[in-house]
């Protein structure tokens, strides 16, 4: 029997949210799990087919045609058609016939445009839009989405669950937005999108290649934004010129061991300069217009720490932008990132005495910054909120890093 060892979870990954997409744009999103069992149904026949025949010259085809004649079988098979959907199909002429189930390169990227906005609908929380946009947009599985939220499939599942009633509850529908609401709309989609992001670039979870996988398909989401002319807005082009700059340093951000490399410890040759490259381009066609979002201003600090001299230049540079950032929109953990900028530009002591008024108690990196503005200037202090960043740090890559600056 031949082994086609990881042709299939490939092509899962990225057939099965296609498949689904296409066919819940033609059932509706009431019957989402209807769409989704037709497209594990298909995974399975391939399985069972390719294990017995071999591999076929088009696999991606051959999953298209099979998903095709599922869905026919099932519009003819349940009443759930001509109770539910045949009223509403009989409205356009277009699809009178209840078996053409459009599985165009076209029909399947606006299908999955649209059920982005479906998913990322203000009515479910933000962690189940990015549980239901791993599932439906991303096609991971039940277990690796587990695996990023560092809890068990039976929470996910429930997750997603109550997210999908919630969504049928409030009648979403599966489309583009109007026009005058696009920039409206895209907002909480920008916001799903960047959580994803970081729930790849910042999470504690050890498994790198699960963090990239999470980075990358935000970035492809984000990608999928821009190629559409009506949601090819400046802000868009600003979150992709800010997901990458950041992605660029993923490499050079953990050791072997999975432990995190401080900023000034990484090495530059590790970081991507095509991400840099790709980066700032996105973030010169964010600047058409006169749209200037926070995702304008973090890409632009993003940008800036892809820059490897260390010059006066660039942290004015940075702290001019995290200024407009806290002025836009205020954060605590924005205002202690910018305290490492102020103690570039204008020396530690000023940023001492700006980190202090923070007052974050709980929060292990803000005793780690003062660890490091007071290193050369009160050693013994500096030792003293290092172990205290060491006694509050949850991860052990946290504690590893902590201890190292503890030993120098």
């Amino acid at each position: 029997m031949p082994d086609h060892g990881p042709v299939i979870p490939h092509l899962f990954r990225t057939e099965y949210r296609k498949i689904v997409s296409v066919l819940c744009r033609h059932f509706g999103f009431r019957e989402i799990e209807v769409a989704e069992d037709i497209a594990s149904e298909t995974f399975q026949a391939a399985m069972q087919a390719w294990g017995i025949e071999g591999l076929p010259p088009n696999p991606a085809g051959w999953l298209y045609n099979t998903a095709k004649n599922k869905a026919k079988n099932h519009l003819h098979r349940e009443s759930i058609f001509r109770d539910k959907i045949a009223q509403e199909l009989q409205k356009t002429a277009q699809q009178s016939d209840s078996a053409d189930i459009d599985l165009s390169f076209q029909n399947i990227t606006d299908s999955q445009l649209q059920m982005m906005f479906a998913v990322c609908h203000p009515s479910i929380s933000h962690e189940s839009q990015i549980c239901l946009s791993l599932r439906i947009l991303c096609g991971f599985g039940i277990d690796e989405i587990a695996s990023a939220f560092m809890t068990n499939k039976e929470v996910i599942s429930k997750r997603i669950f109550r997210a999908k009633e919630k969504l049928r509850e409030a009648k979403v529908a599966i489309e583009m937005p109007p026009l005058p609401e696009i920039e409206a709309s895209l907002e909480p989609v920008l916001k799903t999108v960047y959580l994803l992001f970081n729930e790849g670039y910042y999470s504690v979870n050890q498994n790198n290649t699960l963090r990239k996988d999470l980075c990358l398909e935000a970035i492809r989401l984000c990608t999928m934004l821009i190629e559409h002319p009506e949601t090819n807005k400046p802000k868009v082009n600003a979150l992709l010129a800010l997901m990458c700059f950041h992605a660029s340093r993923f490499d050079a951000r953990m050791n072997d061991n999975g432990s995190l490399i401080l900023y000034d410890d990484q090495d530059s040759s590790l970081w991507n300069t095509d991400l840099i490259s790709k980066g700032a381009y996105f973030l010169k066609m964010a600047g058409k217009g006169n749209d200037l979002s926070k995702y304008h201003l973090e890409a632009g600090i993003a940008a800036w720490h892809t820059q490897q001299a260390d010059s006066p230049e660039k942290w004015d540079g940075i702290l001019h932008l995290y200024n407009q950032l806290l002025q836009r929109e205020y954060s605590p953990i924005t205002a202690l990132n910018r305290t490492y900028a102020v103690a570039k530009v204008r020396g530690k002591a000023v940023a001492i005495a700006e980190a202090e008024k923070l007052q974050m108690p709980e929060n292990h990196f803000y005793f780690a910054l003062l660890g490091t503005l007071y290193t050369g200037l009160d050693d013994q202090k500096a030792m003293m909120h290092w172990q205290t960043a060491l006694s509050l740090a949850k991860t052990e890559s946290d504690k590893e890093a902590i201890r190292k600056k503890l030993a120098d």
